[in-house]
């Protein structure tokens, strides 16, 4: 019998035989259903077409998608720990929200599609006058009773820490007088898998795309925490450090 070594290799490689297979159904036959019902069947259908579509995605990679805490509907200021491009699609998987992302994303394979036809607001980055209308649009949009998401981090990192949250981005909640409701993600039993699922030192998104194709399956949960008032504290900084203490201490009870 083999050891757990040279079974490694083995394991990952029934994983590819199995998983491809189903990656290409979800993007030639799953796909085209999901792009006919965003044209035709009107928002709430289209909404949950992409969920659905981003779920089926996740059982791709066998990421098993557990939920905990409930979203807030109407206008919302979603903002959540950032890992890698996985955050996004375990996201749209519970609720629908359109993303503050890198204009970047666009050209990524399928999460660039997702992305495009999900109500994503792309940023141009180091571009003052790109941030000046994405907040405009954020604030338009929670004012319309529209959920917005954003990882206030900034950018992915190691998986190792959550980084500091970027307060900028909470002055849109509290100009539009929308609560925010911070998210944890968190990758493996007891966050164990955070730094699997982000994208290694000078790694593409191929990639890190292929990499996950063939690692084991393991949960993700998406815990929704309890909102914060924008009235409730005073000032963006403020709001900023409640957030990322909340999903701090969620990945820390997890």
């Amino acid at each position: 019998m083999p050891d757990r070594a040279s079974a490694a290799p083995l394991r990952r490689l029934l994983r590819y035989g199995y998983r491809l297979p189903l990656l290409a159904w979800h993007l030639l036959v799953a796909l085209p259903l999901v792009l006919l019902v965003i044209a035709f069947g009107g928002e709430a259908r289209a909404h949950a077409a992409i969920r659905w579509w981003a779920r089926g995605l996740l059982r791709v990679f066998g990421l098993r998608v557990q939920r905990r805490g409930e979203p807030l509907p109407g206008g919302t200021l979603f903002v959540a720990n950032h890992v890698s491009w996985v955050d996004i699609v375990a996201l749209h998987s519970q609720h629908m929200m359109g993303f503050i992302a890198k204009a970047e994303i666009r050209g990524w394979p399928v999460v660039g599609w997702l992305t495009t036809h999900a109500e994503t607001i792309f940023l141009q980055r180091g571009n003052a006058d790109s941030l000046g209308r994405v907040m405009v649009e954020m604030v338009a949009r929670l004012r319309a009773g529209r959920a917005v998401a954003a990882f206030p981090e900034g950018g992915t990192r190691d998986g190792g820490e959550v980084g500091p949250f970027h307060a900028r981005i909470f002055a849109t909640a509290i100009e539009a007088g929308a609560p925010v409701q911070p998210v944890a993600l968190c990758y493996g039993e007891g966050c164990a898998a955070q730094r699997i699922v982000a994208f290694a030192p000078r790694e593409s998104f191929l990639g890190n795309f292929l990499r996950l194709l063939g690692e084991p399956a393991r949960p993700v949960t998406v815990w929704f925490l309890p909102p914060i008032p924008a009235q409730a504290h005073s000032g963006r900084r403020a709001i900023a450090e409640a957030a990322r203490a909340q999903v701090l201490a969620a990945m820390a009870q997890a």
